[in-house]
């Protein structure tokens, strides 16, 4: 009944492959800042962390962690429904902390392009301000050693 030309159909493999990147996109919730907005109570807390550096602005759940953040619940409720971003960033989480958000990822911020273009922006503006920051301290240490070196000579003569 089956003949040689048919036997390809034996060798198909029994499970569906992995899907593609194409695939992953799609199956991403994406969420505007509208809807964020909306869970900012102890009850329901999100927040949006994130930027072009890492990935991008996601969105996090973070209404089970409340009680287990070690800044207190209070810090993350200042910045429920928002972008917690800078805070985030600013306050210097370890690894750990970074890999723990994970748990708590609900989905992608959808955003604008005329925030888009915001965040590149700011991105451009702290690139540039990391680059030149090292000249002032260097212009800081000559001055502090041109006071001491004067010092010093007044103290000798």
């Amino acid at each position: 009944f089956f003949s040689h030309s048919r036997s390809w159909l034996f060798a198909l493999p029994s499970t569906p492959p992995p899907p593609t990147k194409m695939a992953e996109q799609s199956d991403k919730k994406f969420y505007t800042l509208e809807e964020i907005s909306k869970h900012n109570t102890q009850e329901d807390c999100w927040l949006i962390i994130g930027n072009l550096k890492n990935g991008g602005p996601k969105v996090y759940d973070v209404t089970s962690y409340l009680d287990d953040h070690p800044g207190g619940a209070e810090v993350l409720l200042d910045v429920a429904g928002q972008d917690a971003d800078e805070f985030f960033e600013d306050i210097g989480h370890s690894k750990d902390a970074r890999e723990d958000l994970k748990k708590f990822y609900v989905g992608e911020y959808k955003v604008d392009e005329a925030t888009l273009q915001k965040m590149k922006e700011m991105a451009e503006k702290q690139a540039q301000a990391g680059q030149g920051g090292g000249s002032s301290v260097i212009v800081i240490l000559v001055a502090i050693l041109a006071i001491a070196f004067a010092y010093y000579k007044t103290q000798m003569s």
